[in-house]
């Protein structure tokens, strides 16, 4: 993919406000990283974190380079649907804090294939393990890196082969130095920019579509995403073969209601509805580069109401990295000679990459450009950060301890875990540079991979955390057949069903409903087979490996002692607001 410069110009007052971010995130790394003598410190912070770095933690790892360059590219073409991810997550972070949490914690593990190992077998293990390192280099980190390489390339001109590798050591050099409570600090500071920032962006897009009146440009943003007349109307009826799979030209779309149907590419509403069981439960509670932090927390009620916080984050998020691209939307569109008129939907794809840079560039004054500048970087070091402690501790305490050296002290535990990093940080970058040589919407990549990776293990872990009869050999089975499941339905989307008009096309090309095929195929085996299987030992049900509503600990332990602090109390709001704006987007709004 031939790169441009943007030519863009940045001002002696936004290199100032960039720098002092650099600098106070310099202090904060330093002043938090020093102590690390113990595996503990280095991988889990000493498990002390306060429920505020948990929950900024959780966030700003969760919120990355893709939400800046791909989701609001992916709002640009899809509309408002591609929230739903953000907003639905709530329910996910429900079960993490009522049930997840409590017995996790109990079994005070360092890594989640470590807990795997305890209820299945060290197969399960060393598999989750492996799939988890490739997993952060090649869905998380490589595409991060890539999106932040976008940054240098199109504002300033470095070359596409030099950015990657900026971006990465710049990014990940904390990481491997200061470990976990370097990382999780940072990125108190880092979430303050990144929603400060973006909300920035979003006032000023607002503002310019409105002639100066935000009321106004909201009016238009909404007017225009409903595309019921003008050019709006034109463009949706022309590219809805993208949007809906098997559909002809002129089919109704509606971009501003998170309830899609099933055939919707990326967004059907099977994903947002069932998403938590086939993505949710990977992604959320057993993804080792955000459950670290759960580990890592003082105790169970820092864990909780870390959540809690997480869950107001997360709903302030689709203002920040979604609401961009329906203003673009309705500025672009609305002008004939835009690429949105002018070029085919590959070259839209790969350009609404840009809509941000953009954004800043033509809309964001002075000395806050900085501030955006600060919050994309910000965007790109706390992912690359914590995935690059995560798959570290996973290597060094899954693979490294238990097969190379099984007495390393703690001194070369946390040496070798440095090393890990530097290694993972290389390939990384290269498979950034790959990315780069091609025409892909970050959102779209990302959340397929999602789909793919997830289905299997959220079904294994759901199954074996509530049935004591499902054992490791059951999980063994459901895996491997499960993951034949998956590529199949690969094979059938870029196969046989590509550029179809069937049924069949419009029910398995959305890369949503194969995660619901796949995961629904993994419950069914994993159901079958405990049935007829000897059922697991006993060590592996015991406390804090398999849920039982008997546990006290679910509703007396870790609720806070006050209304202000108490858990239940802010989890009712954070869940009421989710439906709330839910209802707006699917019933209200039309």
């Amino acid at each position: 993919m031939e790169q441009q410069s943007l030519g863009f110009q940045i001002h002696w007052l936004d290199m100032v406000a960039f720098f002092s971010y650099i600098l106070l995130l310099v202090i904060v790394g330093i002043r938090s990283g020093r102590k690390k003598s113990t595996s503990q410190d280095y991988f889990l912070a000493g498990r002390s974190l306060p429920w505020y770095v948990v929950g900024s933690s959780y966030i700003a790892s969760n919120i990355s380079i893709e939400h800046f360059v791909g989701m609001i590219g992916a709002a640009v073409l899809y509309g408002i649907c591609v929230a739903t991810p953000e907003w639905s997550t709530i329910i996910a972070f429900t079960f993490m804090i009522w049930v997840f949490i409590p017995f996790l914690l109990s079994s005070k593990v360092y890594t989640a294939p470590e807990f795997l190992e305890r209820r299945f077998n060290k197969e399960m293990r060393y598999i989750f393990a492996a799939i988890t390192i490739i997993a952060n280099v090649f869905v998380f980190m490589g595409p991060v890196i890539y999106g932040g390489s976008l940054i240098l390339v199109k504002l300033f001109g470095v070359n596409k082969l030099l950015a990657p590798v900026l971006i990465g050591i710049t990014a990940g050099g904390f990481a491997i130095w200061g470990g976990l409570k370097s990382v999780a600090f940072m990125d108190v500071v880092t979430i303050i920019f990144k929603i400060g920032g973006g909300l920035c962006v979003t006032v000023m897009g607002l503002l310019f579509l409105g002639h100066g009146d935000m009321g106004a440009g909201f009016s238009e943003m909404i007017h225009s995403n409903f595309a019921k007349d003008g050019m709006a109307h034109d463009w949706v009826a022309k590219n809805v073969t993208h949007m809906l799979a098997g559909v002809k030209e002129g089919a109704e779309y509606h971009r501003m209601s998170v309830l899609q149907p099933f055939n919707q590419v990326t967004n059907p509403w099977t994903h947002w509805v069932f998403s938590f069981f086939y993505i949710g439960l990977w992604y959320t509670v057993i993804n080792q580069h955000l459950i670290q932090k759960v580990f890592a927390a003082k105790d169970i009620y820092h864990a909780r109401q870390g959540m809690v916080f997480a869950s107001f984050l997360k709903l302030l998020v689709p203002v920040v990295v979604v609401f961009p691209g329906l203003i673009y939307f309705a500025i672009a569109v609305n002008d004939p000679t835009s690429f949105l008129h002018t070029k085919d939907w590959g070259f839209m794809s790969d350009e609404v990459n840009n809509t941000y840079i953009v954004m800043v560039r033509d809309y964001v004054p002075v000395f806050l450009v900085g501030i955006l500048m600060a919050a994309f970087f910000g965007a790109i070091q706390s992912t690359v950060s914590s995935v690059l402690n995560s798959t570290s501790t996973v290597f060094t305490m899954d693979f490294y301890s238990q097969f190379i050296n099984k007495n390393a002290s703690e001194e070369k535990t946390v040496k070798v875990g440095q090393i890990t990093g530097i290694v993972i940080l290389i390939l990384a970058i290269i498979f950034a540079i790959i990315l780069g040589t091609s025409k892909v919407n970050l959102f779209v990549f990302i959340q397929a991979a999602y789909t793919f990776i997830g289905a299997p293990f959220s079904a294994i872990f759901l199954l074996g955390m509530l049935w004591k009869r499902v054992s490791g050999k059951d999980a063994l089975i459901t895996l491997f057949s499960s993951f034949a499941v998956a590529g199949f339905l690969k094979y059938l989307e870029f196969g046989p069903l590509a550029g179809s008009e069937s049924l069949a096309a419009q029910i398995v090309i959305p890369f949503g409903n194969q995660g619901l095929i796949t995961w629904a195929f993994a419950m069914i085996v994993c159901a079958v087979s405990a049935s007829i299987t000897a059922p697991a030992k006993a060590d592996q049900v015991g406390e804090g490996l398999v849920f039982s509503i008997k546990d006290k600990r679910i509703l007396t332990e870790g609720l806070g002692t006050k209304w202000y602090n108490s858990v239940l109390l802010w989890w009712g709001v954070a869940f009421g607001l989710m439906i709330a704006i839910i209802l707006t987007f699917s019933v209200f709004v039309k």
